[in-house]
């Protein structure tokens, strides 16, 4: 079959190879993928950026597809269902984020598409405990999308939890700033999603979604705009979800005292120069979000279903496989919203 493999590390040296048909075995499940959506993790193992993926490796974790063989050990999935999977492959099952289903923790965990062959494929192999049957009510293309709606659950459901009525601040509006918007607004919260000159189109698609208000921080003041949704007193939450250590400065300046701010993306540096003074003044909560866990995924699959999350509306483009590399320019190029691979 065909497969895109990252085969060396650095820069590129990624490749349309033909390898075996995956084997499963009894705790298994084979899949034949459907959709791929390219997540920008794999845009940083294009770019040799990031350490995590063992090579070669084919990529590939947000994913969709029909069930085509079934592990005799694996229970309540059968050959025909439409199904989506977490990206944990295997883990030790012993360490105490283990036994309290933090998976996304475990030392030796191992995920598909970065240390296991992942699903810019025909055929993925999958663990049967992380393989999830599609409600009726969800498709394909939307399924594909689950794992970083499933990231944006853990964030604004599981680190914390947005009440009905907060206000809430969600800086970048690309497939996780939007998604986490929607989770927000699914609980009950007013949502202002915050972006640049150069995420107009993706503003424009947070006003129909039904994002309360997108501000374009180049031509809105977005201080002034705060200050007066809340009487002075700053917004309860913030998820910084564009990876820019000004955003996150400009969210604990926005944050209300005793607000919670939740790091979602991921900064180019390691280490910034972070306003801590606003931290300790304003007794914040400051929060981490890595990943998902098993539950996110129920969650996130819910909100798909009961029609409180539209993730199918943020897929900008659909490419076939052996197209891969205009693809990945594309999301490089920071066109589109979201960009989806069919194998």
């Amino acid at each position: 079959m065909e497969a895109l493999a990252k085969l060396e590390k650095g820069y590129n040296h990624m490749k349309l190879i033909n390898i075996k048909e995956p084997e499963y075995n009894d705790d298994q499940v084979k899949i034949k993928v459907k959709y791929t959506g390219i997540c920008g993790s794999d845009i940083h193992t294009f770019k040799g950026e990031y350490k995590n993926p063992t090579v070669p490796v084919v990529l590939g974790h947000e994913f969709s597809g029909e069930v085509v063989a079934v592990g005799k050990n694996v229970e309540g999935i059968k050959v025909g269902d439409y199904v989506t999977s977490e990206t944990t492959y295997s883990i030790c099952g012993t360490c105490e984020y283990c036994k309290t289903g933090d998976y996304n923790l475990c030392p030796s965990r191992k995920g598909l598409g970065t240390q296991v062959n992942g699903s810019f494929a025909e055929y993925v192999v999958a663990r049967g405990k992380s393989v999830h049957v599609l409600p009726k009510e969800v498709d394909l293309l939307s399924a594909a999308l689950t794992e970083p709606l499933a990231c944006t659950v853990h964030a604004a459901m599981e680190k914390v939890k947005v009440n009905d009525n907060e206000k809430v601040l969600v800086f970048g509006p690309g497939p996780i700033g939007l998604m986490t918007a929607q989770v927000a607004k699914a609980n009950g919260a007013f949502v202002i999603i915050a972006g640049i000159d150069k995420d107009s189109n993706r503003l424009e698609v947070a006003k129909k979604i039904g994002i309360d208000e997108a501000i374009n921080l180049q031509q809105e003041n977005l201080e002034e705009a705060v200050n007066k949704l809340t009487n002075g007193y700053g917004v309860d939450k913030v998820f910084e979800c564009s990876g820019s250590i000004q955003a996150l400065n400009s969210g604990l300046n926005l944050l209300r005292k005793k607000g919670a701010l939740v790091q979602i993306g991921l900064f180019a540096k390691s280490l910034n120069e972070l306003n801590e003074e606003k931290v300790i003044q304003k007794e914040i909560t400051y929060i981490g979000s890595r990943s998902q866990k098993p539950s996110s995924w129920d969650k996130a699959l819910r909100l798909m279903a009961e029609h409180k999350v539209d993730v199918k509306c943020l897929v900008s483009d659909i490419y076939k496989l052996n197209d891969w590399e205009k693809a990945f320019d594309k999301v490089m190029k920071g066109e589109g919203i979201k960009v989806v691979i069919e194998s």
